[in-house]
Protein backbone atom coordinates (compact mmCIF):
# COMPACT_ATOMS: atom_id res chain seq x y z
CA UNK A 1 0.00 0.00 0.00
CA UNK A 2 2.80 2.49 0.98
CA UNK A 3 4.43 1.73 -2.24
CA UNK A 4 1.30 2.21 -4.06
CA UNK A 5 1.17 5.25 -2.88
CA UNK A 6 4.41 6.84 -3.19
CA UNK A 7 4.33 5.47 -6.63
CA UNK A 8 0.87 7.72 -7.55
CA UNK A 9 2.81 11.18 -6.14
CA UNK A 10 4.97 11.60 -9.00
CA UNK A 11 1.91 11.39 -11.47
CA UNK A 12 -0.31 13.09 -9.13
CA UNK A 13 2.27 16.14 -8.59
CA UNK A 14 2.59 16.52 -11.97
CA UNK A 15 -1.29 16.54 -12.56
CA UNK A 16 -1.81 19.41 -9.82
CA UNK A 17 0.79 21.23 -10.76
CA UNK A 18 1.08 22.22 -14.46
CA UNK A 19 -3.02 22.15 -14.92
CA UNK A 20 -2.58 25.37 -12.47
CA UNK A 21 0.20 26.83 -13.29
CA UNK A 22 -1.16 26.55 -17.16
CA UNK A 23 -4.51 28.36 -15.53
CA UNK A 24 -1.98 31.40 -14.38
CA UNK A 25 0.42 31.22 -17.25
CA UNK A 26 -2.23 31.86 -19.53
CA UNK A 27 -4.13 34.40 -17.42
CA UNK A 28 -0.87 36.10 -17.36
CA UNK A 29 -0.67 36.19 -20.98
CA UNK A 30 -3.42 37.32 -21.47
CA UNK A 31 -2.78 40.50 -19.08
CA UNK A 32 -3.67 39.42 -15.54
CA UNK A 33 -0.72 39.53 -13.63
CA UNK A 34 -2.90 38.27 -10.27
CA UNK A 35 -1.25 34.51 -10.37
CA UNK A 36 2.29 35.72 -10.86
CA UNK A 37 2.08 38.26 -7.95
CA UNK A 38 0.64 35.31 -6.17
CA UNK A 39 3.79 33.66 -6.56
CA UNK A 40 1.72 30.77 -8.66
CA UNK A 41 3.68 30.87 -11.71
CA UNK A 42 5.57 28.11 -10.39
CA UNK A 43 6.72 24.26 -10.31
CA UNK A 44 6.99 24.38 -6.66
CA UNK A 45 4.16 21.52 -5.42
CA UNK A 46 3.97 23.70 -1.84
CA UNK A 47 2.51 26.86 -4.00
CA UNK A 48 -0.17 24.83 -5.74
CA UNK A 49 -1.77 22.16 -3.02
CA UNK A 50 -4.41 21.87 -1.08
CA UNK A 51 -3.40 19.61 2.02
CA UNK A 52 -6.79 18.23 1.65
CA UNK A 53 -7.54 17.94 -1.71
CA UNK A 54 -4.52 16.16 -2.09
CA UNK A 55 -4.70 13.63 0.39
CA UNK A 56 -8.66 12.77 -0.94
CA UNK A 57 -6.70 12.65 -4.69
CA UNK A 58 -4.15 10.53 -3.11
CA UNK A 59 -5.80 8.03 -0.96
CA UNK A 60 -9.48 8.25 -3.36
CA UNK A 61 -7.93 9.06 -6.12
CA UNK A 62 -10.21 12.45 -6.58
CA UNK A 63 -9.71 15.46 -5.06
CA UNK A 64 -8.68 19.18 -5.94
CA UNK A 65 -5.60 21.70 -5.60
CA UNK A 66 -5.82 25.36 -4.61
CA UNK A 67 -7.22 27.15 -7.27
CA UNK A 68 -4.97 29.85 -9.03
CA UNK A 69 -6.37 33.45 -8.27
CA UNK A 70 -7.88 34.99 -11.60
CA UNK A 71 -8.62 38.61 -12.07
CA UNK A 72 -11.07 38.91 -15.35
CA UNK A 73 -11.02 42.69 -15.18
CA UNK A 74 -7.76 42.02 -16.72
CA UNK A 75 -8.40 40.63 -19.95
CA UNK A 76 -9.15 42.92 -23.23
CA UNK A 77 -12.05 40.72 -23.75
CA UNK A 78 -13.31 38.71 -20.39
CA UNK A 79 -15.59 36.24 -22.15
CA UNK A 80 -13.27 35.18 -24.53
CA UNK A 81 -10.40 35.52 -22.31
CA UNK A 82 -12.21 33.36 -19.52
CA UNK A 83 -12.82 30.14 -21.59
CA UNK A 84 -9.19 30.20 -22.45
CA UNK A 85 -7.98 30.49 -19.22
CA UNK A 86 -10.44 27.69 -17.90
CA UNK A 87 -9.42 25.54 -20.84
CA UNK A 88 -5.59 26.17 -20.36
CA UNK A 89 -5.78 23.67 -16.78
CA UNK A 90 -8.10 20.68 -18.24
CA UNK A 91 -6.22 20.99 -22.06
CA UNK A 92 -2.83 20.85 -20.14
CA UNK A 93 -4.00 17.43 -18.27
CA UNK A 94 -4.90 16.26 -21.43
CA UNK A 95 -1.24 17.08 -23.41
CA UNK A 96 0.55 15.42 -20.34
CA UNK A 97 -1.44 11.81 -20.68
CA UNK A 98 -0.83 11.74 -24.26
CA UNK A 99 2.92 12.26 -23.78
CA UNK A 100 2.90 9.54 -21.36
CA UNK A 101 0.91 7.40 -23.64
CA UNK A 102 3.21 8.31 -26.30
CA UNK A 103 6.15 6.79 -24.64
CA UNK A 104 4.38 3.96 -22.69
CA UNK A 105 3.73 2.99 -26.31
CA UNK A 106 6.92 3.54 -27.85
CA UNK A 107 8.00 0.58 -25.44
CA UNK A 108 11.61 1.80 -24.85
CA UNK A 109 11.25 1.12 -20.78
CA UNK A 110 11.44 -1.94 -18.94
CA UNK A 111 11.72 -0.91 -15.34
CA UNK A 112 8.04 -1.82 -14.40
CA UNK A 113 8.22 1.01 -11.71
CA UNK A 114 8.63 3.85 -14.06
CA UNK A 115 5.84 2.27 -16.37
CA UNK A 116 3.49 2.31 -13.11
CA UNK A 117 4.29 5.65 -12.94
CA UNK A 118 3.29 6.45 -16.52
CA UNK A 119 0.53 4.42 -16.46
CA UNK A 120 -0.51 6.80 -12.97
CA UNK A 121 0.22 9.96 -14.21
CA UNK A 122 -1.96 9.21 -17.72
CA UNK A 123 -4.46 8.07 -15.38
CA UNK A 124 -4.28 10.94 -13.08
CA UNK A 125 -4.60 14.10 -15.94
CA UNK A 126 -7.37 12.11 -17.42
CA UNK A 127 -9.23 12.06 -14.51
CA UNK A 128 -8.53 15.81 -13.42
CA UNK A 129 -8.73 17.04 -16.99
CA UNK A 130 -12.41 15.16 -17.36
CA UNK A 131 -13.73 16.23 -13.65
CA UNK A 132 -12.70 19.86 -14.36
CA UNK A 133 -14.81 20.09 -17.34
CA UNK A 134 -18.02 19.53 -15.26
CA UNK A 135 -19.84 22.32 -15.10
CA UNK A 136 -20.17 22.55 -11.49
CA UNK A 137 -18.61 25.50 -9.59
CA UNK A 138 -16.04 25.95 -8.72
CA UNK A 139 -14.92 23.66 -11.77
CA UNK A 140 -13.00 24.72 -15.05
CA UNK A 141 -16.33 23.94 -16.73
CA UNK A 142 -18.82 26.34 -15.11
CA UNK A 143 -16.32 29.07 -15.85
CA UNK A 144 -16.58 28.39 -19.55
CA UNK A 145 -20.64 27.44 -19.52
CA UNK A 146 -21.50 31.18 -18.00
CA UNK A 147 -18.50 33.04 -20.07
CA UNK A 148 -21.00 31.28 -23.14
CA UNK A 149 -24.22 32.47 -21.56
CA UNK A 150 -25.87 36.11 -22.13
CA UNK A 151 -24.74 38.74 -19.88
CA UNK A 152 -28.04 38.63 -18.13
CA UNK A 153 -27.75 34.67 -18.12
CA UNK A 154 -23.98 34.87 -16.90
CA UNK A 155 -25.01 37.28 -14.10
CA UNK A 156 -28.00 34.78 -12.69
CA UNK A 157 -25.22 32.03 -12.86
CA UNK A 158 -22.78 33.22 -10.75
CA UNK A 159 -25.52 34.36 -8.31
CA UNK A 160 -26.73 31.07 -7.93
CA UNK A 161 -23.30 29.25 -8.28
CA UNK A 162 -23.64 28.34 -4.63
CA UNK A 163 -26.54 26.18 -5.07
CA UNK A 164 -24.82 24.33 -8.04
CA UNK A 165 -21.67 23.88 -5.73
CA UNK A 166 -24.59 22.08 -3.67
CA UNK A 167 -25.09 19.92 -6.57
CA UNK A 168 -21.21 18.90 -6.78
CA UNK A 169 -21.04 18.39 -3.30
CA UNK A 170 -24.19 15.85 -3.22
CA UNK A 171 -22.81 14.34 -6.18
CA UNK A 172 -19.31 13.22 -4.57
CA UNK A 173 -21.00 12.63 -0.84
CA UNK A 174 -23.30 10.23 -2.77
CA UNK A 175 -21.03 8.63 -4.88
CA UNK A 176 -23.09 9.82 -7.95
CA UNK A 177 -19.99 10.72 -9.83
CA UNK A 178 -18.02 8.20 -10.54
CA UNK A 179 -21.50 6.97 -12.74
CA UNK A 180 -20.53 10.45 -14.70
CA UNK A 181 -16.85 10.22 -14.38
CA UNK A 182 -16.28 6.32 -15.28
CA UNK A 183 -17.97 6.64 -18.77
CA UNK A 184 -16.13 10.11 -19.35
CA UNK A 185 -12.83 9.07 -18.17
CA UNK A 186 -13.43 5.71 -20.42
CA UNK A 187 -14.39 7.67 -23.47
CA UNK A 188 -11.24 10.05 -23.11
CA UNK A 189 -9.41 7.03 -22.86
CA UNK A 190 -9.91 5.46 -25.98
CA UNK A 191 -9.62 8.56 -27.93
CA UNK A 192 -6.18 8.61 -26.02
CA UNK A 193 -5.80 5.08 -27.10
CA UNK A 194 -6.69 6.37 -30.99
CA UNK A 195 -4.24 8.59 -30.95
CA UNK A 196 -1.21 7.14 -29.86
CA UNK A 197 -1.86 3.91 -31.91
Amino acid sequence: MVLEKLISLPGLLIAIIFHELAHGYTAYKLGDPTAKESGRLTINPLKHIDVVGFLFMLIFRFGWAKPVPINPSYFKHRKRDTILVSLAGPMTNFIIAIISALIISANFIENAIIIDILVITLWYNIMLGVFNLLPFPPLDGSKIIASILPEKWEYKFYKYERYFYLILVFLIISDTIDKILGPLINMSLNILLKIVT
